[in-house]
């Protein structure tokens, strides 16, 4: 079986193969969640058998809506399939484009809906071993000081995150 998800293609969103999609560097949605506890952030490395970007740091959850689906709805769902978190709603802090290459031949161009959530450190979190190998919970100026200092064990996007939309997503809670 084969993962669709929406990309455009003449102006239009059309469900197509993610692989793809990524091969072909096609314009599509993507979420990314921020999991914060006041100035700290969850973080997750993600699973060695992931098709691009294993082993590197990225946020919370970052993935793509399915045909039709709400990006509200896919942040919530992959709360609780990636990470085992339940009971969060988070809240749509801001829309961001990206375009980066991801190796192994395939580039992210993603029209990104990004949201935040706010939960104590002690929420349960439970990692889909397929999906996730670590977590961690970082204050977000020491993230912001570790992508600077070590980018390569960070994902693309999350680079891009941090070094040119850091302000839009976090707001005042960061000035670095």
């Amino acid at each position: 079986m084969t993962d669709k998800i929406p990309a455009w293609v003449n102006g239009k969103l059309t469900p197509l193969d993610k692989m793809e999609v990524h091969q072909r560097g096609m314009r599509h949605p993507a979420v990314s969640v921020f999991v914060m506890d006041g100035q700290n952030v969850l973080i997750q490395r993600r699973a060695m058998s992931k098709y691009h970007t294993p082993g590197l740091w990225a946020n919370t959850v970052c993935t793509h809506p399915k045909w039709n689906e709400k990006s509200s709805d896919c942040a919530v769902r992959r709360l609780r399939e990636e990470l085992g978190i339940t009971g969060l709603y988070p809240a749509l802090r801001d829309t961001v484009e990206y375009r980066a290459d991801v190796g192994g031949g395939m580039i992210e161009h993603e029209v990104v809906d990004i949201f935040l959530a706010h939960a104590s450190r002690q929420v349960p979190v439970r990692p889909n071993p397929e999906e996730v190998m670590q977590v961690e919970w970082i204050g977000i100026y020491d993230l912001a000081a570790e992508v600077a200092r070590r980018p390569a064990r960070f994902t693309p996007w999350l680079r891009i995150y941090m070094d040119e939309h850091k302000d839009r997503i976090f707001g005042t809670l960061v000035k670095v």
